[in-house]
């Protein structure tokens, strides 16, 4: 497992961690392949998840692959239609405030989008664990402004780390996470 940067390491002390969130951290440090190569781990993830025959290469956003893969792995459905981003916003049910582990929803353009998992919140940016950020499996932070859905994974007992958490507001915004 690749390590956290230094100022999310705490997630690793945590336990129990939301089941989406854990399976997501262990993918962490993921990387599209630069040029005509794809990642086959990225790939297998498209088979995991019955994407095989729609996603054909890491050049096609894998936002939404990755969210795929982590819900299927985290005992979740996966929402209909999942590699376009803007349908997680149908995924378990709707919150008004963000917590450790649940799905965050973004505008990208007029039609585009991205969605990736709460890790946290400063003052103006919602701190997300995602795929194709940066054309990998990084924590970056995104502009509240920017989210039209935050969404609570189905819980038989929700964790008790499954809570807002106030993070620092360092690093820059991410405008387009590609």
């Amino acid at each position: 497992m690749n390590p956290l940067p230094p100022a999310y390491g705490w997630i690793d002390d945590l336990r129990p961690l939301p089941r989406m969130l854990d399976e997501a951290r262990k993918l962490y440090g993921t990387l599209e392949v630069s040029g005509p190569a794809n990642n086959p781990v990225i790939l297998d993830w498209a088979k995991e998840t019955g994407l095989a025959k729609t996603f054909t290469a890491d050049a096609i956003p894998w936002c939404g692959l990755f969210m795929a893969v982590v819900a299927k792995r985290g005992g979740k459905a996966i929402v209909e239609g999942p590699l376009w981003a803007r349908n997680w916003a149908k995924f378990g049910k709707a919150a008004d405030q963000g917590q450790l582990g649940d799905v965050l929803v973004f505008r990208r353009g007029e039609a585009s989008g991205h969605v990736g998992l709460y890790v946290g919140e400063d003052y103006g940016a919602y701190h997300v664990l995602g795929g194709n950020q940066s054309d990998g499996v990084t924590i970056t932070r995104i502009a509240k402004d920017r989210c039209i859905a935050v969404r609570r994974p189905p819980y038989r007992k929700v964790p008790v780390t499954a809570a807002p958490v106030v993070l620092a507001a360092t690093g820059a915004l991410s405008a387009n996470e590609a």
